[in-house]
């Protein structure tokens, strides 16, 4: 059995960091639990420790900084990211992300979900992929924070900083041929954001898809 690490990248997320971490902790799927406190001001790193897991501080704010601090001290063969803002209802999230990298179905997968929201997603993120990834476009939740993956294939990319990592990640896997499953895990919550927030998350998303892509491809 390949050993799994879970990192969990979280700012500010003193209310819901606790119960993502017993959700890990409920698998079947013993793991290491890394949470990445990411220049939090509130007691998530506090909370963190509470509950028993490695804390790691990232002094450099953006999701992506985060996510490379956890795999710098990860060691399990396959990683799996969890969002610490989640409130996520399957019974055990970890086994059905990572069983298609254990069994050998795949390198890569990319969680899909239920939940109310996903503006940034239908206005910008899944519009730009249809014109310029067509074999992207059937991922339902392209943006989605739960990936999992061997850790050697995120050797192989450069992470964006921003919000644009998410979908920067996914766009590298599949420009780099690397065999991605999507996994349907039901429901999840997660916070809503204000218009301010939703605009520069937009922005950074749509940066990380041009970024990648070819514009002579663009589709009428």
């Amino acid at each position: 059995m390949k050993h799994v690490s879970v990192i969990i990248p979280a700012y500010n997320e003193e209310k819901t960091i606790e119960q993502v971490i017993n959700k890990v902790k409920e698998s079947k799927i013993k793991s290491e639990i890394i949470v990445v406190d990411n220049c939090s001001t509130d007691r998530t790193e506090e909370i963190a420790k509470e509950n028993g897991v490695q804390v790691v501080y990232c002094e450099q704010q953006g999701k992506g900084y985060a996510m490379e601090a956890g795999l710098l001290h990860a060691t399990g063969e396959i990683i799996l990211f969890i969002d610490g803002d989640l409130g996520i209802y399957v019974q055990d999230v970890v086994q059905l992300m990572v069983q298609p990298i254990i069994d050998g179905q795949a390198r890569f997968t990319k969680s899909a979900f239920t939940r109310e929201g996903g503006r940034v997603t239908e206005l910008v993120a899944k519009p730009l992929i249809e014109l310029l990834f067509e074999e992207v476009k059937s991922f339902e939740q392209p943006l989605s924070g739960i990936i999992a993956g061997e850790k050697d294939v995120f050797a192989r990319i450069e992470l964006e900083k921003d919000y644009g990592v998410d979908i920067g990640i996914l766009l590298d896997m599949i420009i780099n041929k690397v065999p991605v499953e999507e996994v349907h895990i039901g429901r999840i919550d997660n916070n809503s954001q204000s218009w301010k927030s939703l605009s520069k998350m937009a922005k950074e998303v749509a940066k990380a898809i041009l970024k990648r892509a070819d514009i002579n491809k663009i589709k009428d």
